[in-house]
C-alpha cells in the first residue's frame, strides 16, 4: 500500500462517494477504486460496503481509515514544519561561542539574518574555550560551535573562515608604540597579559614564541581577548592577540596601540559542526552569513 492508497481511501471514507472523489482528484472512477482495492488485497479484507446512495465503510474500514487519518493529519503537519524551516517561517539556530565571538565576528551577520528570517529564534550558548565548544556540540542539541580551529576532534568537522595576524597590544605611551612592526628582538623579556592556557589560542601563540626561542614573562592572565586588551590599555602589561573585526587599527588616536607581528603564524578561526551535511538549511544560511561577513571584515594587519 502506499500513502497515497490512505489517502484516497480516507477521502472515499468521509465523501462516501467514489465518484465525488474522482472529480475532486480529476481523475476516473476506476482509478479511485484501484486505491481501495490495492488496500483490500494488502489488509485481506473488505474496507468499504456499497450502499444504494454510495459507499461506506466496514468495520474493519473505519480501523483502517480512522488510523490512516491520523497518521496523514501527523504527517502533513510535519511536512508544513519542514517547509517552514526550509522557507525561513520558523525554527531555530542554536549556536556556541567564545565570549567575544558575537562582538567580534557575528554582529553585521545576525542583524541581516534576522532581516530575513525575523521568526527564527537564534540561541547562543557561550562556552570559555575551543574544547568546551567541542563538547557542547557533543552532548547538546547545538547546530554550530564558532572555534579556533585546531587539529582533528573526533565526531567533529571544522571549516576555517577567516586567518586573523597577531598584533601586540600596547598603550600609547609605550616605547614600542612607535614601531611599525614587532620583532623577535622587540618581544624578549617583556611580560605579557597572559591568554587562557586551555584555550587554543593561547596555546598556539605559546608554541609559536617557544619555536621563535622567544622567552617572556607573564604575572596577569585573563579569559578572553577583549580583557587583554583592557588589561593592556590599563598598563597592566604587554597583550599579544589575533586582530579580530572592531579592534582598534594601528596607529589610531586612543590610548592603545596594536602593532602587526608578521613572524607568527595567522590564527584560524571558523565553524564546527557535528556534520556539514546534515545541517538544517536554517544553520546553513546563517554560518554562510557569517563567514560572508568575516571576509569583508578584517582586523588590522
Amino acid at each position: 500500500m502506499t500513502l497515497e492508497d490512505l489517502r484516497v481511501f480516507v477521502a472515499v471514507c468521509r465523501a462516501g462517494s467514489l465518484s465525488a472523489v474522482a472529480r475532486d482528484l480529476s481523475c476516473t472512477q476506476s482509478a479511485v477504486s484501484q486505491h481501495v482495492k490495492r488496500l483490500e488485497r494488502e489488509t485481506g479484507m473488505s474496507l468499504l460496503e456499497r450502499q444504494p446512495r454510495g459507499v461506506v465503510p466496514t468495520a474493519a474500514g473505519r480501523i483502517l481509515c480512522d488510523a490512516a487519518a491520523d497518521g496523514i493529519a501527523g504527517l502533513d503537519l510535519a511536512l508544513r514544519r519542514l517547509g517552514d524551516l526550509m522557507n525561513g517561517e520558523s525554527g531555530s539556530v542554536r549556536v556556541a561561542t567564545g565570549g567575544t565571538t558575537v562582538r567580534h565576528f557575528m554582529a553585521e551577520a545576525i542583524v541581516s539574518f534576522r532581516q530575513c528570517y525575523p521568526k527564527v529564534s537564534l540561541e547562543f550558548q557561550t562556552e570559555t574555550s575551543s574544547r568546551g565548544c567541542f563538547d557542547a556540540l557533543l552532548a547538546n542539541n547545538l547546530d554550530l560551535a564558532w572555534i579556533t580551529v585546531g587539529g582533528p576532534v573526533r565526531g567533529i568537522e571544522q571549516r576555517p573562515v577567516v586567518e586573523l595576524p597577531w598584533v601586540l597590544a600596547v598603550r600609547s605611551d609605550d616605547p614600542l608604540a612607535v614601531r611599525p612592526r614587532i620583532d623577535a628582538s622587540d618581544l624578549a623579556g617583556i611580560h605579557l597579559v597572559r591568554l587562557p592556557p586551555n584555550s587554543t589560542s593561547g596555546a598556539r601563540l605559546d608554541a609559536a614564541l617557544a619555536e621563535l626561542g622567544i622567552r617572556v614573562g607573564s604575572n596577569t592572565s585573563v579569559a578572553d581577548w577583549d580583557t587583554a586588551l583592557l588589561l593592556a590599555e590599563l598598563g597592566l602589561g604587554h597583550a599579544v592577540v589575533p586582530a579580530v573585526p572592531g579592534h582598534a587599527t594601528p596607529g589610531g588616536g586612543g590610548p592603545l596601540r596594536l602593532i602587526p607581528i608578521p613572524m607568527l603564524p595567522t590564527l584560524r578561526v571558523g565553524w564546527a559542526v557535528r556534520r556539514w551535511d546534515a545541517l538544517s538549511p536554517l544553520a546553513r544560511t546563517f554560518a554562510d552569513t557569517v563567514a560572508a561577513r568575516c571576509t569583508t571584515t578584517r582586523g588590522p594587519t
